[in-house]
């Protein structure tokens, strides 16, 4: 069930109506609702799984309360582990297997050694990485004595399962989400309204943005031969604002459904692409993925106390895994490599925490080197994505290959794409929309602030009339697949 599919459109009103004026008397009976609302939504996508994400659910529940009641440390670090490795196992067959086994045969074959791996047939859970993170964090805390089990197994099976989050995140802390399920919410009508501009922003960077750049991103990548070196360069700005607006745009969407139901889910994205250096992208993108692995990785290696060496070492350690996170395959490690290795200087040099406020804050215009600083970062990052997307690195190779050339300096040429410039005039008036509200939690929160209701109003419906006038091809959600 996509957020951006009728039947979503069919569902939530019927959650939300059943929510606030059927089980509004009783918390309990709201979460109950959430649950079995939440084990229906991921149904949708194949009942079958619906299976392992309750398995997963059990075992952390169990195995956290087993943690908790333990009287000795050696029966604490059993039950830690058995869910750390059922979690990790899981997740490793599914997502891994295939790529170590054919990794594994093709660095036989180059000793001359035939070898014919046996490979799983299967298909990759939806949300497996999301929810697999959301038990792994609750049993570390509880391990760490962060936080107590949570027992009663309604309350933690809608925290791992909260349907806004289940598929694509964000990814939730217990710490967080749980005393939110565990008390009573009432209807606050401002927060429902600021929900539903949140979803309404999260569809059009979807449904018009992403879905629209995505049919010339995979057009040119898939046909990168036959263009020139300055429309591969577009393909990849293309690509860039397809991840970014397929990406947060399911974001706000979770976070806007979320409030409809007076939940309020950590932020995910704030603006990345106005960063200025690295450093401050990672801090702004996927920020419940980076501050995960910092507070669960990064930190438990040492993080940043043990000198240069250490913070080099760990700095990479973090970008490799989340690469391998985000996929089996060769291309997202190197994408990984690739933001660390951008990211060294200013680890290095102890510059990356320099810019923590958002660029121009209280300004119109960014100065010159705040402006060059972006154009820079982004840059950086959008030859980073080339590998992001590509299927094998030798095609990341030749695609980059293609756009240091000659053709480079020639005027971008397309073939098919007779769309191609109201597009990007609709991409150039969501950067400026996205660059008026970049103080704000979601870009259009604030917009029209202190004007008369009539301006929001007006803008509200452009939004809506160029959903349905702009709507691309019906893509995936590009994060399903991780």
């Amino acid at each position: 069930m996509f957020f951006n599919s009728l039947n979503f459109a069919i569902f939530l009103p019927i959650v939300f109506i059943l929510y606030w004026f059927v089980m509004n008397r009783n918390y309990k009976f709201q979460n109950l609702l959430l649950l079995v609302s939440s084990y229906f939504f991921y149904a949708c996508w194949d009942w079958r799984f619906l299976f392992l994400l309750i398995f997963s659910t059990v075992l952390d529940y169990y195995t956290g309360l087993k943690m908790s009641d333990a009287k000795n440390q050696n029966g604490k670090k059993f039950w830690f582990w058995l869910s750390i490795s059922v979690n990790l196992g899981f997740l490793g067959v599914f997502k891994y297997y295939n790529f170590f086994a054919t990794s594994f045969a093709d660095a036989f074959s180059h000793f001359g050694w035939q070898v014919n791996p046996w490979t799983l047939k299967v298909i990759l859970p939806v949300g497996i990485s999301f929810y697999t993170f959301h038990g792994l964090s609750y049993v570390i805390d509880i391990y760490k004595d962060r936080i107590k089990a949570e027992r009663n197994f309604i309350d933690y099976s809608v925290f791992v399962s909260f349907f806004p989050l289940l598929v694509a995140g964000p990814i939730e802390r217990a710490t967080h989400l749980l005393p939110q399920i565990q008390k009573k919410r009432t209807f606050d009508y401002v927060v429902a309204v600021d929900g539903l501009k949140q979803i309404l922003w999260g569809l059009f960077k979807k449904v018009v943005i992403a879905d629209n750049c995505a049919k010339f991103a995979n057009i040119i990548f898939e046909n990168s031969t036959d263009y020139s070196g300055s429309t591969l360069a577009l393909g990849a700005v293309f690509f860039a604002f397809q991840i970014y607006g397929d990406f947060s745009g399911y974001s706000d969407i979770a976070l806007g459904t979320a409030r409809l139901f007076g939940v309020d889910l950590l932020r995910n994205f704030a603006f990345p692409y106005f960063s200025r250096d690295i450093a401050e992208f990672w801090r702004r993108w996927h920020i419940s993925l980076s501050t995960w692995f910092r507070d669960y990785l990064y930190i438990p290696l040492g993080g940043s106390k043990g000198g240069t060496w250490m913070k080099v070492r760990n700095t990479f350690i973090i970008f490799l895994v989340s690469g391998f996170w985000h996929g089996a395959n060769w291309t997202f490690l190197v994408w990984g490599f690739l933001n660390a290795l951008f990211i060294m200087p200013s680890i290095i040099f102890n510059t990356n925490r320099v810019n923590l406020e958002i660029v121009a804050k209280g300004k119109i215009f960014p100065t010159l080197k705040e402006f060059v600083s972006i154009i820079v970062t982004f840059s950086l990052t959008v030859f980073a994505w080339i590998f992001f997307r590509s299927n094998t690195i030798d095609q990341a190779l030749h695609y980059i290959s293609g756009i240091f050339s000659v053709s480079f300096f020639s005027f971008p040429t397309f073939k098919t794409e007779v769309l191609s410039i109201p597009i990007l005039i609709l991409v150039v008036l969501f950067l400026i929309v996205e660059w008026m509200g970049r103080e704000q939690q979601y870009a259009i929160a604030n917009l029209f602030h202190g004007k008369s209701r009539g301006y929001r109003w007006v803008f509200y419906y452009l939004l809506i009339v160029i959903l349905f006038i702009f709507a691309g091809s019906n893509q995936q959600f590009i994060y399903f697949q991780f």
